[in-house]
């Protein structure tokens, strides 16, 4: 006998240039409002995954990093925040839910489900104006501020802000990351702006290895083969291409203290992050939108789930945003080097602009806060069925 299937309250939404099933903690099933085997299968069924096709067709994931995406809102367990935003980044085609890292697009949609969900105090929002949404991070214990648009006492989701990598326009919500070093480990890792990664089989060459946003290994583009201006079918097509991309990550994974032996990367896909950058160059991006070398600041090409991302990573960008604001870095050289506090980066579908604040304490770079700017909106709401 076959059970029914399952309806749970969910909100699918779009952040940033990414899309995810949002759930508040208290609406899934018993079994799944605690870590472990039960929420991880609930995620999975919900996604469409594992999908040896690699199209998600049974679920409501969209078969891209992008789209593969979960998130977990519950009041606040923490003083002077309003909302708990666990992330779960769903793998296509293998049953794993990695937890290892945030979603920095997501991050745009958290503010404005956490109001419309009831999360936050009324007192804490205007009638008109903008409401400032205390969200903690839970998967790399940190604060990051949500600026949502509220009109009427609504989330004002519609308006004119334009973000490159989506379509259409919709209302601007300003992102604050405070103290953006990921989890409680050194902003720089191994304790150099850049070191030789050797990598058996590429290279030895260049790399910045930073823990901001999400741990990120940030390599010139020269020294892979690459000129900085490539779109996904450049290097999506290639399997050569992408096995060097992998390859590079695990060693750097392994470099940056993340895994001990390079076997692990397998089981650790959401992070770190490895990113090519170059210094600009007039490119036309994949809407067919011509990006002018004069206009941007450097050129930055990025890896999500063993994929060229078709824009960049939110997370991705606090890293750069970071990067380029130490002095050294390659992501501070690529765009010219010196003092830099934001800068306006060049990626396959156009441009971002990402700010930070970094200041050198007794010898090591702090970074306060990292800021951009992304927009949300709410796709569909109801109850998405499982299977039991």
């Amino acid at each position: 006998m076959f059970k029914p299937q399952i309806k749970v309250p969910a909100t699918y939404m779009r952040g940033g240039t990414s899309k995810g099933v949002f759930f508040n903690l208290t609406d899934l099933p018993k079994p799944a409002q605690v870590a472990g085997e039960a929420r991880d299968n609930l995620l999975l069924r919900v996604i469409g995954s594992p999908d040896p096709y690699g199209k998600q067709t049974d679920g409501m994931g969209g078969a891209t990093s992008s789209t593969s995406k979960t998130v977990i809102l519950a009041k606040s367990t923490q003083a002077d925040h309003d909302v708990d935003y666990l992330f779960g980044q769903v793998a296509i085609d293998k049953a794993f839910v990695d937890f290892s890292g945030n979603c920095g697009n997501l991050t745009a949609a958290v503010g404005a489900f956490a109001i419309s969900n009831g999360l936050v105090d009324n007192s804490r929002i205007p009638n008109n104006g903008i409401a400032v949404v205390r969200v903690w991070q839970a998967n790399i214990k940190k604060s990051i501020l949500v600026h949502v648009p509220i009109t009427d006492g609504e989330v004002q989701e519609t308006g004119d802000f334009e973000l490159d990598g989506v379509t259409f326009p919709a209302a601007e919500v300003k992102l604050e990351f405070i103290d953006p070093a990921d989890g409680d480990g050194a902003l720089f890792p191994t304790g150099n702006v850049v070191d030789a990664l050797e990598v058996p089989g590429v290279g030895t060459f260049a790399a910045t290895m930073i823990n901001a946003g999400i741990p990120t290994i940030f390599v010139n583009a020269a020294d892979i083969g690459y000129n900085g201006t490539e779109l996904q079918d450049d290097i999506n097509s290639d399997a050569a291409a992408l096995e060097k991309l992998e390859t590079i990550r695990a060693y750097g994974a392994v470099k940056m203290g993340l895994i001990n032996t390079i076997d692990e990367a397998q089981a650790r896909q959401h992070t770190p992050k490895v990113a090519f950058v170059a210094a600009p160059q007039d490119y036309i991006a994949s809407s067919g939108k011509q990006i002018n070398a004069n206009d941007i600041d450097l050129l930055v090409r990025a890896m999500s789930m063993g994929k060229l991302h078709h824009a960049m990573m939110g997370t991705a960008a606090v890293a750069i945003g970071t990067a380029a604001a130490v002095q050294g870095t390659l992501v501070n050289l690529a765009a010219g080097g010196g003092a830099i506090s934001e800068v306006n980066f060049g990626h396959p579908s156009g441009t971002l602009k990402v700010g930070a604040e970094a200041t050198k304490v007794q010898g090591e770079w702090q970074v306060t806060k990292a800021s951009m700017s992304r927009s949300a909106r709410v796709l569909m709401e109801g109850v998405v069925r499982v299977p039991q």
